[in-house]
């Protein structure tokens, strides 16, 4: 549940300093963003944008970060977004994807997205889908700047699989499509949160866990595990960074002006920042004598075929809800091929 004397205090600062009324702009605008874990490549957008508006604004505009879930639990941000307890957020899509089931298209497993260039824009576009704006304005929420991640590779923990009918009865951490993909070829899959991956894997409660390198990094699970799959690549996640709609509408167009044109350059600041996590990845791999596991063509080619009806089942799930799941997955579909 979430943590309503967190909330209330916070939205009690956030009316205080920002009131969201005109005449508190003639003093300064500060907007407070609620983020889990530390600082890492995860974040490292928000950390621009941040820099990028004070600078901007001469100063004007602050936004201020809160790592270690100090507004809101990972999975109650948006709840949080939603009362105007602060105004700014991280979310990813599965932590909540009955709330934002529109963002869930792209967390579908074998996309084929290839890079970070192309997970940030085609992510860009899927926010400018009128669907998408609808479900998330439920939560007086705007989606306005993805976190691309890469594909979710497992680390794990224990006997190293050599080919995909390993997984069956294994308990992965395990998101969205992934998951759904995990459990097509037998797997059990959890949805535990980053911060409580590492415990997770060290007492067994999962035996192996799909993260982006950063992930695997900053949450320490590369030092509990002894395997990776280096060529698997299954899918990634949808993280965007979403800000409260009362907010932003109270915003002077000037300020207004200065947040919209930063995200892009934000954006580009976290796609070339995370090459250096891989400059780190891949010593560490070597340092703590982890095994890669490379699956072969025909296991991969087989987990395609389990992909298709995955798609498929959430495309008839999005249209009884009325959604335009087909719609979505098509423009998706479209804008990965460029």
């Amino acid at each position: 549940m979430i943590n309503v004397r967190k909330l209330a205090i916070a939205a009690t600062a956030g009316a205080l300093t920002f009131g969201f009324a005109a005449e508190s702009f003639a003093a300064e605008v500060t907007w407070n963003v609620s983020l889990w874990g530390n600082r890492r490549a995860f974040t490292e957008n928000v950390e621009y944008l941040a820099e990028r508006v004070a600078k901007e604004s001469n100063g004007r505009f602050e936004i201020k970060l809160h790592y270690g879930a100090a507004l809101s639990k990972a999975r109650e941000n948006l709840d949080g977004i939603s009362i105007g307890a602060f105004e700014m957020a991280q979310i990813c899509a599965s932590y909540h994807a009955d709330k934002n089931p529109t963002l869930t298209v792209l967390e579908l497993p074998f996309l084929g997205v290839s890079d970070l260039e192309t997970e940030a824009r085609v992510s860009m576009k899927l926010y400018e889908q009128d669907a998408v704006k609808k479900d998330l304005a439920r939560w007086n929420a705007i989606a306005f700047m993805p976190t691309p991640m890469p594909q979710y590779n497992f680390l794990g923990k224990g006997e190293a699989p050599t080919s995909i009918k390993d997984f069956d009865g294994m308990r992965v951490r395990a998101l969205g499509g992934i998951g759904e993909l995990m459990r097509a070829i037998g797997a059990v899959p959890t949805t535990v949160t980053a911060a409580e991956t590492y415990q997770a894997m060290e007492s067994g409660t999962v035996q192996a866990a799909s993260f982006a390198p950063h992930a695997h990094l900053s949450f320490k699970t590369v030092e509990v595990g002894n395997w990776w799959t280096a060529n698997m690549n299954p899918g990634t996640v949808q993280c965007p960074v979403v800000m409260n709609s009362d907010a932003y509408a109270a915003l002077p167009d000037d300020l207004k002006k200065i947040l919209d044109e930063s995200v892009q350059p934000a954006v580009d600041h976290y796609i070339k920042n995370y090459q250096t996590v891989y400059d780190r990845w891949w010593p560490t791999l070597k340092k703590q004598e982890i095994t890669q596991v490379k699956f072969s063509d025909a296991d991969l080619e087989a987990l395609r075929e389990k992909a298709a009806p995955i798609w498929k089942d959430w495309v008839e799930k999005m249209e009884a809800q009325g959604v335009p799941g087909q719609q979505l997955l098509d423009s998706m579909q479209a804008e990965i091929k460029g």
